[in-house]
C-alpha cells in the first residue's frame, strides 16, 4: 500500500510518500481502508520529534474510512461499513484496562504517536476502536471528530463531571477542543460561555450552541463571566418567583 512516512524528524520536507507492506490484521482486529485523515497539531509535534517514536513512522491520529474485513473473533462489522477510529492504543489486558481506565495503561498512546497512524491506505485496529458513523457525516467531517472530542469529553465528563443545567466556560471557541466542548456541554443542556479573539469566531460558537461570547482581546474574562452568571442568577430567581406566585395565586383563587 501507499503511505506517508517520516524517516527522520524535521519540517514538512521529511514526509515521504512511498510503498510499505500491507498490514496483516490479527483475528481480533478490523482492517479499514482510510478515506480521510485529519491533520492534528500532534502530527506536527511528532514530526518534529517526540520521545518514544520509532522511525520510520506513519503519522495521523484522526481517521475515517470503510471496513475492508473483520477478524475471526470480531462481530458487528461488515465490508464497506463507514467508520471512524477512536485514536487510543492500549493493551486491553492489564488491571487498568479491565477497570475501564485505559488512559492509565502502561502501553497507552494514540494512533500516529508511538504507534503508526492513518496517513496510509490501510490500517488494522482492534474492534474496540471502530465506531460506525451515520450517513449525515462525510469522511472529512468524521475524521475531524476523534482526538478533539475524546479530549473534550474526558475533560468535561470524565474529570469535571458536568451535570444537567450547569454553566460551562469554554476557552478558545474556535479550537478543535473548544468546538467539541461547546457541543458536549449543550448535549448536557448546560449554559455555555465561550471566548474567542474576534466576532466571526464568536458567531460560529453561537451557531454551535454557545449562549454567551467573550472577546478575550477586548474584555476581561473573569469580569465578564461574573456579569453573565449574575444576570443568569437574577433571571432564574425572577422566573422562580413568578412560577411560585402563579401557583400560589391559583391556589388562592387570585
Amino acid at each position: 500500500m501507499k503511505a506517508v512516512r517520516i524517516h527522520q524528524f524535521g519540517g514538512s520536507e521529511v514526509l515521504i510518500y512511498e510503498d510499505v507492506p500491507d498490514p496483516q490484521p490479527r483475528k481480533d482486529q478490523v482492517l479499514v481502508r482510510v478515506r480521510a485523515c485529519a491533520l492534528n497539531h500532534l502530527d506536527v509535534w511528532v514530526r518534529k520529534g517526540l520521545p518514544g517514536v520509532k522511525l520510520p513512522h506513519i503519522l495521523g491520529s484522526d481517521i475515517a474510512g470503510e471496513v475492508v474485513e473483520a477478524g475471526e473473533y470480531v462481530t458487528g462489522f461488515r465490508p464497506g461499513q463507514r467508520v471512524l477510529l477512536a485514536p487510543m492504543h492500549f493493551c486491553g489486558r492489564c488491571a487498568k484496562c479491565v477497570a475501564g481506565l485505559q488512559n492509565q495503561c502502561r502501553e497507552f498512546t494514540v494512533l500516529g504517536n508511538a504507534v503508526d497512524g492513518g496517513n496510509c491506505e490501510l490500517i488494522a485496529v482492534p474492534a474496540a476502536n471502530v465506531i460506525p458513523i451515520p450517513d449525515t457525516l462525510d469522511f472529512n467531517q468524521a475524521a475531524s471528530v476523534p482526538l478533539v472530542f475524546l479530549t473534550a469529553w474526558h475533560m468535561l465528563v470524565g474529570r469535571a463531571g458536568i451535570r444537567l443545567g450547569q454553566t460551562v466556560l469554554v476557552l478558545g471557541a474556535s479550537s478543535g477542543v473548544g468546538i467539541a466542548a461547546i457541543q458536549i456541554a449543550r448535549l448536557f443542556h448546560c449554559r455555555v460561555i465561550t471566548t474567542a479573539g474576534d466576532e466571526t469566531k464568536l458567531e460560529k460558537a453561537r451557531a454551535l450552541g454557545a449562549d454567551f461570547g467573550i472577546n478575550h482581546y477586548k474584555q476581561k474574562i473573569s469580569e465578564e463571566v461574573r456579569k453573565i452568571t449574575r444576570k443568569c442568577e437574577i433571571a432564574e430567581a425572577r422566573r422562580y418567583a413568578r412560577n411560585l406566585w402563579s401557583d400560589h395565586g391559583a391556589e388562592c383563587g387570585n
